[in-house]
Parts: structure tokens; sequence; C-alpha cells
């Protein structure tokens, strides 16, 4: 058993002596923290002081950091301090330990007002474009590995496809029609509220048709499938580059992209046109069923004005956009999912990041449908 630590005061008027003596190893942690502080009097008008550690009988970097931590305060508070008797066989690592942070740490850089708020952008502007050569590779990769897949088709992950497909299409369906059906009725009654102080309610189809037709129902879909499924993407992606499970791909010379991306994305392209099919049609019958029980109209009135107002060049424009907004998702889930780091902040940054940018990249995308569809006449 290692003697117990000891640290004693030796005042010799304004000369202050301290004397350690015992074990100071991490075995007496707790012990030799009460000494050390108990001693921390620099303020007491000593103009030197010494520290004598020839008694000490075993002493770690634990117990060398302590004794020298004792030196800085009482040097800190204007005392002339310093060690001795040390023993010859623990001096290398004493004079390790008194050479460790003595460089002051700089200053944070403060705030320069516009220069800072420029360089801001211009990081900003940078990151922007780093994200998006990202996505330019991995978009590029997913091409190259469906030339390679349809030059093999045998090699084709029909099984991995179908089991992404479960995941992204069918086991979203009852969460899409719930949030579609409860858009269409919210439409619908602030149509009708607004529509009904200029006796027009009922044009209040006309809203709930051409919006969710082309809009509201594809945009509202692509939004929840980034939320739910772009999210596991990136989370699955991330985990196994965090357990290097694609490090051991890559070394069993088995692309992780074929594997592991591929069949990700084409779910995706399958699953969101069949969700936004399905949700639209959702959001017209919470729609229909609004108009009947606070609007008064009956369904077959509303059935009839819904054909006269979409056209098939409504519907077509939503199926267009669904494959589209598909493959952003897809593609950015996965990209953030490969860029993360081994730890467990890092997946969550990524995930994060993964489902704003989806979300941001497919309004996006919407305005720009719509701004050509417009220029087109569709």
């Amino acid at each position: 058993m290692s003697a117990e630590p000891l640290f004693e005061i030796a005042s010799e008027g304004d000369r202050l002596r301290l004397v350690a003596s015992g074990a100071w190893t991490t075995d007496h942690a707790d012990r030799l923290e009460q000494l050390v502080d108990a001693r921390a009097i620099g303020g007491s008008g000593t103009q030197s002081a010494e520290v004598d550690i020839a008694g000490i009988e075993k002493i770690d970097t634990f117990g060398t950091w302590l004794l020298e931590r004792t030196v800085r305060r009482l040097e800190a508070a204007g005392t002339t301090a310093r060690l001795t008797e040390i023993p010859d066989r623990y001096r290398g690592m004493f004079d390790k330990v008194h050479a460790a942070n003595r460089q002051p740490l700089p200053e944070a850089q403060k705030e320069r007002g516009v220069v800072a708020r420029i360089e801001q952008i211009g990081e900003g502007a940078v990151g922007v474009g780093w994200d998006l050569l990202g996505l330019v590779d991995t978009l590029g990769a997913i091409v190259l590995a469906s030339a390679r897949a349809l030059r093999r088709p045998r090699n084709f992950r029909v099984t991995s496809i179908v089991h992404h497909l479960d995941r992204v299409g069918w086991q979203a369906i009852g969460i899409i029609l719930l949030i579609t059906f409860l858009i269409g009725c919210i439409i619908a009654q602030q149509g009708i509220f607004n529509f009904r102080k200029f006796g027009a309610e009922d044009y209040v189809v006309n809203l709930v048709g051409i919006l969710v037709v082309r809009e509201i129902g594809v945009l509202i879909v692509a939004i929840m499938v980034a939320g739910r499924s772009g999210s596991s993407y990136t989370a699955e992606l991330g985990s196994m580059k965090m357990r290097e499970e694609i490090d051991a791909l890559r070394t069993m010379g088995v692309d992780p992209v074929e594997v592991l991306v591929l069949p990700r994305i084409i779910a995706m392209i399958i699953a969101l046109p069949v969700l936004t099919f399905l949700g639209s049609i959702a959001a017209l019958f919470g729609g229909e069923i609004v108009s009947a029980l606070y609007g008064g109209m009956s369904p077959a009135i509303y059935l009839s004005r819904l054909k006269d107002v979409i056209t098939v060049g409504d519907f077509e424009v939503g199926m267009i956009k669904a494959p589209v907004m598909a493959l952003i998702i897809g593609v950015v889930a996965c990209t953030e999912g490969l860029r993360v780091k081994g730890s467990a902040e890092s997946l969550g940054l990524q995930t994060t990041a993964s489902v704003v940018k989806s979300i941001f990249l497919v309004i996006v995308l919407d305005g720009v449908f719509a701004i050509f569809f417009a220029a087109i006449g569709m």
C-alpha cells in the first residue's frame, strides 16, 4: 500500500516552504486535490517560496502536474516559487510538465463589422459550392452504377429495391394519406370562408383541384418523404460509414454506390409518384368532405365541377415533378450519409443537414418547375 500523501507548510518570515511527501499518484487524487487547494495561499504576502519534494516516494504525471500548478499559482500571485530536491529519476517528467502550456491562449478575434459579414458570406458561398460539387459527384456515381447494372442485369439487386420500396412507399402510405387529407380539408375550409364573402363558394373546387394536383400534392408528399425516408437513408449510410462497413465493401472490390445507394434511389423514384397520386386523391377527398359539411355542396356537384376544372395537363405537371424531386431527395440523403465521420455528433449533424437541404431544394425545384410550365403553356 502506498504511503498517504502529505503537503505541509513551514513559513519562515517572508519565505514560504512547502514539503511534499508520500505517494502523489492518481490513487490519492481526491486527497491530493484537497491538499493542494488548501495550500493555495499565494496571497499571504510571502516574497519567495520553495516546494521540497525530496520526501515523495512515488509520483505520476497527475501528481507532477499538481505540484507544477501550485508553483504557477504562487507565481501568478507575485511570489517567486520553485521546486527543489527533485529526484533524478523524476526530473525528465518534471521538465516535460514544466514546459507544457506555457504559450498564452490566442485571443478570440473580434468581430470586424462589415468585413466579418463579407467573410461569412464568402465562406457560405464556398460551402454551397462544395455542396453542389458533392451532389454532382454522387449523381455521376449513380449514373455509372446504373450503366454497370444495365450491362450486367444479373447483378441488379431487385431484392434490395423491393425492400426499400416497402419502407419508403408502402409503410409511408398511412401518414401521407392522413397529412394530405388534412391539407385538403384546410384548403377547402379557408377557400369557402373567403369565397363566401363574394358569394362564390363553388370556386373552392377550382382552388382545391388546381392547387392540389399541380402544386401542393407533390410538394407536401416530397417534404414528408424527405423528412421521413431521406433522414433514414442518411442515418443508415452514416452508421455504416461509422462502423467502416463501406470501407470493407471497397476493400472487397464492391462498389458501395451500386450496392447501397442505387437501390435506394430507384425505390425513391418509384415510390414518390405513387405516393403523390394517392396523396392528391386524399386531399381532393378531404376538400369534398369539407365542401359538403361546411359549404353545403353535394358530392355530385363537387365531382362534376372537379372534372371540369382538372385537366390531363394538370395531372401530368404533378407527375412529372414527382420523380425529379425523388431523385433530388435521394441524392442529397445519400451524399450526406457518405459524409458522416466517425462520431455520433457527425451523424446527427449530417442527418439534420440532409433534411434541411432536401426540403430547400424541393421547394426551389417546385418554383423552377412552376416558371417552366407557365412558360410552355402547361
